[in-house]
């Protein structure tokens, strides 16, 4: 464990400015890039970037995004966080990332999901019955594209390839993974098709998710694939102290606890939930040595090659998020490299 992975993942959630209000949708993009320099600068290993389809979150194109990154940074690696392939096509995927990794000099990776939302269905024409099958074709054509060899496929959803080579090729190799939410045939399906797992919790106690770890190993060998990397997504934010990262984060979490619930039909958050998840739960959130204490407890007890920060948090300001960043990168990472080691 003294070689995990430490990295940040944002959905580009819109920020506010000095007063209060909302920024726009570019500005937010522009912040975003600056906020990946910065990790880059403070030697963070991977930076990701999520893509939805709705007003709350800026970035739509990920790999765009990461693309402008990469012509500023030198060393972090780029990725999504997540594609959401069941509403694209695997061969475009590919193309994108392998075009990436070309611009970045390898250091391109794909984080492939259903998404938490819905909302790319429509408006790229998917039908929500067909939710399941998409991602398992897609999925199939994904692993079978990342081998770099000539593609024979067929399915239900998209035309069939006949020993069709997709282009560019890279020269190294795309690194992919599945982010998954905590569904045991997905674990099965990510070791079936070769892919690394990454948990994405965002809720409750890290340690629930260790059987999710152990099926993952146990459904490597049986497939007799090679062992794949394990890391996990949690949100959370760093600040000098515990009491002003609360502060920062507190209304933001609960304004969008309360506006997602309402669209899913979750119950509002109750009193103390907040803290709850903070003190117990997958908010990593307080100052350098209380997230370093959380994280590495989440690493010892998952095993993890990778922890990914999902640092922005709703309604706050570029500027918080930026000093999260180089807490993170200049103290939280080495703090939790000493209790590892």
């Amino acid at each position: 464990m003294t070689n995990t992975e430490f990295g940040l993942d944002t959905f580009g959630g819109v920020t506010r400015d000095a007063a209060g209000n909302p920024q726009s949708h570019a500005q937010v993009i522009r912040d975003i890039v600056d906020e990946a320099v910065l990790a880059d600068q403070v030697g963070l290993d991977f930076f990701g970037v999520g893509e939805h389809h709705r007003q709350d979150f800026a970035v739509s194109s990920p790999e765009m995004v990461l693309a402008a990154v990469a012509s500023r940074t030198e060393r972090i690696r780029l990725g999504s966080a997540v594609t959401v392939l069941s509403s694209d096509d695997p061969v475009r995927v590919f193309e994108r990332f392998a075009t990436l990794d070309a611009v970045s000099n390898g250091r391109a990776e794909i984080v492939a999901g259903r998404g938490s939302f819905t909302e790319s269905f429509p408006l790229f024409g998917f039908d929500l019955s067909q939710y399941e099958v998409l991602f398992e074709e897609r999925l199939e054509l994904l692993a079978a594209l990342l081998k770099e060899q000539p593609v024979t496929w067929s399915g239900t959803t998209r035309a069939p390839l006949r020993e069709q080579e997709v282009f560019p090729k890279t020269e190294n190799g795309l690194r992919a993974w599945v982010g998954v939410g905590g569904s045991p045939e997905s674990v099965v399906r990510t070791a079936r098709h070769g892919f690394g797992l990454f948990l994405a919790i965002i809720g409750g106690s890290s340690d629930r998710f260790l059987p999710y770890v152990d099926l993952f190993e146990r459904a490597q060998d049986q497939f007799g694939v090679e062992r794949r990397p394990v890391a996990v997504h949690s949100p959370g934010l760093v600040a000098e102290t515990d009491e002003q990262a609360r502060a920062v984060v507190h209304d933001g979490w609960l304004a969008m606890r309360t506006k997602i619930g309402a669209e899913r039909g979750w119950p509002p958050p109750r009193p103390g939930d907040f803290e709850r998840e903070v003190a117990e739960g997958a908010l990593y959130v307080g100052s350098p040595e209380t997230v370093a204490r959380k994280i590495a407890v989440t690493v010892q007890t998952l095993g993890l090659d990778r922890f990914d920060l999902k640092y922005d948090q709703g309604q706050v300001r570029h500027g918080d998020l930026m000093r999260s960043i180089e807490l993170y990168g200049s103290q939280v990472v080495p703090l939790v490299r000493d209790m590892l080691s």
